[in-house]
């Protein structure tokens, strides 16, 4: 049994029966454009992709990333639609096809909360350190939800829940699009959550995975999860390519790599010895380029090979893994070096895990004072504490009403924290602990 492209490609949207477009934009344009003019998606400007507080202007936040991932999704989609238009639908066409996976592409990391994956780790800890100061009204899988915090999950949570139609549909996107963004389709409390906790749905977004589900026919599998969308597989693979490539050239530009270094690398990842060099006189973001862009052209080239390759085991929801892993030869080995190479001097470099022991302590300094006046609020109603009042005073109107669950309190808190940017956590931190000038 396979996927039908009638169903993955639909137009229909979360939260309206009947939708009519404006003429003018496909329905997948309007998506892009949902997602780019969304608060959430501004505020990537200011969060870490992979070097926390830079000073330097050059260095990729969370924003230019996921633009930039948006045009290679854009390429990949092109590319692949090309080869596969005769198992397309008639009404779908290639560009379709791409702005579907451009949409998913610029909405990926938009879950992100601010310091990066130390965001990540910080919150988890956090609720894992202080599960006795949690309701005992949570269910296993909520608590779970909390100590597995997840940006993958809480990106589709913005963008069906909290963004423009709150908890009515979100940004309302189509169903085409909120498929390709789910990468890990199972909960927190999912016996397939690998040892990395990676998931897409939080309990309180069950419902409209169903939906999700339905609309778009995805499979259910022997093992009792479901299939993912096929333009997830391209999705993520326009971000593999992006981060392996570019984390690079953060790495040249903040001095902690050589271009001698990288050069034998990027040739192998271009299968090409045919590149000009401008020269070492030039500073390394402009000899880079020549090299990126070859490298960037063949991983896309190389990625949509192996889509067509492994087309009928994507489409009967057989295929493991993702695209970037099933590439073979020098480009391969490539990519071997360029994940040791970031391993050993990227995310091992001094001043990033400076910044990221820095930023634990901001995260678990918010949320201590938050859970805590949550809490307070839960047990004494309005009778709280003046601090408490003043530190939920922060949240305005992100604070759920007083008929919530202890879920949704403490999920509008990591909604809060998770949504804060870089500069804004770090301000808040030291506000709570009186330590700000």
């Amino acid at each position: 049994m396979q996927m039908n492209w009638n169903q993955l490609l639909t137009c229909q949207r979360l939260g309206i029966e009947n939708t009519e477009g404006d003429g003018v934009r496909t329905e997948y344009y309007r998506d892009y454009d949902r997602i780019v003019f969304s608060a959430s998606f501004r505020r990537l400007a200011r969060k870490t992709q992979v070097h926390p507080l830079s000073f330097n202007d050059h260095i990729h936040n969370r924003l230019t990333h996921s633009i930039e991932v948006s045009c290679v999704g854009r390429s990949l989609g092109l590319a692949v639609a090309k080869k596969i238009k005769d198992r397309l639908p008639n009404d779908i066409t290639e560009v379709d096809f791409a702005s579907i996976i451009q949409a998913a592409c610029v909405a990926h990391d938009i879950g992100n909360p601010p310091f990066g994956h130390a965001g990540e780790y910080a919150i988890r800890q956090w609720f894992k350190e202080n599960d006795n100061l949690l309701d005992e009204s949570l269910t296993e899988g909520q608590r779970k939800d909390l100590m597995s915090f997840e940006g993958n999950a809480q990106g589709l949570r913005i963008v069906s829940q909290l963004e423009n139609h709150y908890k009515n549909g979100g940004l309302r996107l189509t169903y085409s699009t909120l498929g390709a963004l789910i990468k890990y389709p199972w909960k927190s409390d999912n016996k397939l959550t690998n040892e990395k906790d990676k998931f897409n749905i939080f309990q309180s977004e069950i419902d409209i995975f169903n939906k999700i589900i339905d609309a778009t026919g995805l499979l259910k599998l022997d093992n009792g999860s479901y299939s993912r969308h096929p333009l997830s597989y391209l999705m993520e693979a326009a971000d593999d390519i992006c981060y392996k490539i570019l984390d690079v050239e953060d790495a040249l530009e903040l001095n902690i790599l050589r271009m001698d270094e990288i050069i034998p690398i990027f040739r192998k990842l271009s299968n090409s010895d045919d590149i000009k060099d401008i020269g070492n006189n030039f500073a390394a973001r402009k000899r880079i380029v020549n090299y990126r862009a070859k490298v960037i052209e063949n991983l896309i080239n190389q990625v949509v090979d192996v889509f067509e390759d492994n087309y009928e085991s994507i489409m009967n929801g057989q295929f493991s893994g993702d695209l970037i892993d099933k590439i073979d030869g020098d480009c391969k080995q490539g990519i071997d070096e360029i994940k040791k190479i970031t391993t050993e001097n990227i995310f091992s470099n001094r001043r990033k895990v400076e910044l990221e022991v820095g930023s634990y302590s901001s995260i678990e300094i918010i949320l201590n004072a938050f859970i805590l006046a949550v809490n307070d609020k839960m047990k004494n109603g309005n009778e709280i504490t003046f601090k408490s009042k003043r530190i939920l005073d922060l949240m305005q109107d992100d604070l759920p009403s007083d008929d919530c669950s202890a879920y949704d309190y403490y999920m509008s808190i990591t909604d809060f924290v998770s949504g804060m940017t870089d500069n804004y956590a770090t301000f808040i931190a030291k506000q709570i602990s009186g330590s700000a000038k």
